[in-house]
């Protein structure tokens, strides 16, 4: 529950209250799921307004916020415009960066208050993990590397990149898994080389490099990490490519800090990848930062302008893509502190030959 946080852009900002409604943020407040709701907040007042279909369990799960039912056939503006009159509140901050247009306007015309734009402040917020985050993020590593390890006995020549994907999938929900991080990605051969593919009925075949791309929720938080495995035998330049992207993943955790900006990380990575002639073939950034989201600040690129700050959490994934060919790619979850950074993943990184 982040409600003392929230609370805090009060203290900051010229709004006098705060009004959360897409699903990431309203869970980040109140640390419940909901497909509806609406956070209101102000210094006098913390409630989460549901549906009938979740008012129960909120009501058992949220203890920051006070749940009350949004009832049939009333509308979250009106409950919302209730708590501005009581709290004489003449400002409200509303997500502009989570919400389309439409609904920003739509909000901000109901509103009894004069609409202000929240722009990135819970954002900046869930930039910093706080040891509970971290210890769910790190749990859900812990279910994507055991399945990680147990679909190592079904890659095989003749299975296709499907079975495999499926089989990840099953495995993480098996060992509790709350959801996948995203669709996992299952490539293998040629379609390596395809950075974000996804999975055919293409089958294994000797001598292919698969690449998994995968992760899984829990409570909420998103683990990410990739691993390229080989079939049977690969060849020098297959296992040259290999080192050279594990060696540009391990120059850029080297470099990774707080305070280290994201395109140092990246810059640092990047320049093995030139370096062994491979330059044009590494066309994505080096990282991004994983929470709520699988994909969220900060990022690690060769655009990325800001510092890395200490308790954020981001992906070491450089890869070399060689279409038509193969492509190999290695990622990790980095927990970026003072003087340097915690690898979170600890599944083995030497090339496997299955």
């Amino acid at each position: 529950m982040k409600r003392k946080e929230l609370q805090g852009l009060l203290l900051e900002a010229p709004y006098d209250a705060l009004v959360l409604t897409s699903e990431v943020n309203r869970r980040y407040a109140t640390g419940f799921h909901s497909t509806a709701g609406a956070v209101y907040l102000s210094a006098k007042q913390a409630v989460f307004y549901t549906d009938f279909r979740y008012v129960e369990a909120a009501r058992a799960a949220v203890t920051d916020f006070e749940v009350r039912e949004i009832g049939v056939g009333r509308s979250y503006t009106a409950a919302v415009n209730e708590l501005i009159e009581q709290d004489g509140v003449r400002t409200v901050a509303l997500e502009d960066e989570t919400l389309t247009h439409a609904a920003y306007t739509r909000w901000a015309t109901a509103l009894h208050a004069t609409a202000m734009r929240l722009e990135d402040s819970v954002a900046r917020l869930r930039v910093t993990k706080e040891d509970d985050e971290v210890q769910k993020i790190v749990a859900a590593q812990r279910i994507a590397e055991q399945a990680f390890e147990e679909v190592m006995n079904d890659i095989r020549v003749g299975v296709t990149e499907k079975e495999i994907a499926a089989r990840l999938t099953y495995l993480m929900l098996h060992y509790g898994a709350e959801n996948m991080s995203f669709d996992p990605i299952v490539v293998s051969g040629a379609n390596s080389s395809k950075p974000h593919g996804v999975p055919t009925d293409k089958t294994i075949a000797a001598g292919d490099f698969v690449t998994m791309d995968f992760g899984c929720i829990v409570d909420g938080y998103c683990s990410d990490m990739t691993r390229t495995v080989a079939v049977g035998h690969v060849t020098e330049e297959m296992q040259r490519v290999y080192d050279i992207v594990l060696d540009a993943q391990l120059a850029g955790i080297a470099c990774c800090k707080a305070g280290v900006s994201g395109r140092e990380v990246d810059g640092a990575a990047r320049r093995v990848i030139e370096a062994a002639g491979y330059g044009d073939a590494f066309g994505h950034g080096f990282g991004h930062g994983v929470g709520l989201e699988i994909h969220e600040a900060p990022t690690a690129s060769s655009r990325s302008e800001g510092l890395l700050p200490a308790g954020s959490i981001l992906t070491a994934e450089p890869g070399i893509y060689l279409p038509g060919k193969f492509g190999v790619r290695t990622e990790d979850m980095l927990y970026a502190i003072e003087d340097g950074c915690i690898n979170l993943t600890e599944a083995p990184k030497t090339l496997r030959i299955l």
